[in-house]
């Protein structure tokens, strides 16, 4: 990577960070898109050329499931929708 580039990925994810808290977050968001928008964002190109429409969303509701084993910060991790676009709140007792 040229300096270019590292200056360019640290100024939009931690460059403007006043506190430990907020380079945590600015670094967790760098991982998260280089793990999942970048794919995302390429294989929804495809389909968009593909003539298909194509929607991304952010979930971000912290699930009750969640308190007291994933920390604070998180808002909502990787699959924790599925529940939610599938019905589970709304089901009654163990599935």
């Amino acid at each position: 990577l040229t300096s270019e580039v590292v200056d360019r990925v640290y100024n939009e994810y931690i460059g403007n960070a006043d506190n430990r808290v907020q380079v945590r977050d600015g670094l967790l968001d760098a991982v998260a898109d280089s793990l999942f928008l970048l794919s995302a964002v390429e294989v929804a190109r495809y389909h968009r050329d593909a003539g298909n429409p194509v929607y991304f969303y952010e979930f971000q509701h912290r699930p009750s499931w969640g308190a007291g084993i994933v920390p604070e910060f998180v808002k909502a991790d990787h699959t924790d929708e599925i529940p939610f676009v599938f019905g589970k709140p709304f089901l009654a007792g163990d599935v």
